[in-house]
């Protein structure tokens, strides 16, 4: 084909995955750190518009 790239070795393949590998999964982690912030503030909100109204349990 006329756009594609030209074949690569499969050792300059294998150093490129290492390349990506070596990075680290630094997406996955942002998105879990967000993932648990929404979390947490969903739960305060929930405390305190919800739970702190009602008062104490007699």
């Amino acid at each position: 084909m006329i756009n594609s790239d030209p074949p690569t070795s499969p050792a300059t393949a294998d150093q490129a995955v290492e390349e990506v590998v070596a990075q680290g999964p630094s997406g996955a982690v942002v998105l879990a750190g967000i993932a648990t912030a929404c979390v947490v503030a969903m739960w305060f909100a929930f405390y305190l518009f919800v739970f702190l109204p009602r008062g104490s349990l007699q």
